[in-house]
């Protein structure tokens, strides 16, 4: 009993103390927000030079892409290195890439790509409305492409394995 008196003595003072250091201080606290884009892209995922912009992208059993926001300047070469990282069968959990033109409706899109299982649910009918797009890829394999970049504007991008254009998309911003 007595060192239970004890202790809460000596946290009590120990708290006075501690208040008693700031007090009469006002304390000011600063905050930058980082945007999202520099926070899920780290420098290492996508290096840029005038004319070529490479990026290191990867999706995963959670349906993400680790980067959701590309900007790049017209003009510039952009190549996309997709790896899929997950462990899931292929036929459960594959992933692409697919850059759309504007002014693409991506759920219209996307529900074309679920009915084209034959070419790895790239629709074909559809080529059009498509700028650029990796193969399907099954757990540990990637894919790569290059292409011009568009012109200036905001271009969504998404994966379109059934059930994944929802969460698994992101934007390329050309400036």
């Amino acid at each position: 009993m007595k060192s239970i008196k004890t202790l809460g003595t000596v946290l009590l003072i120990s708290s006075a103390a501690l208040y008693s250091c700031g007090a009469g201080e006002d304390k000011k606290v600063s905050t930058t927000e980082t945007p999202t884009s520099m926070i899920e892209t780290p420098a290492s995922m996508i290096e840029t030079t005038d004319s070529t912009v490479v990026v290191n992208m990867t999706g995963d059993d959670k349906m993400k892409f680790n980067i959701s926001e590309i900007m790049a300047k017209a003009g510039q070469k952009i190549t996309i290195h997709l790896k899929n990282i997950g462990n899931l069968p292929k036929e459960t959990m594959s992933h692409n890439f697919i850059l759309l033109k504007q002014g693409t409706d991506v759920a219209a899109y996307a529900l074309k790509a679920m009915s084209a299982k034959d070419s790895e649910y790239f629709p074909e009918a559809e080529k059009d409305k498509t700028i650029a797009h990796t193969k399907m890829l099954g757990p540990g394999e990637s894919d790569s492409i290059s292409f011009d970049a568009p012109a200036p504007g905001k271009y969504e991008y998404i994966c379109s394995f059934p059930g994944h254009f929802s969460i698994m998309r992101g934007t390329l911003i050309i400036q």
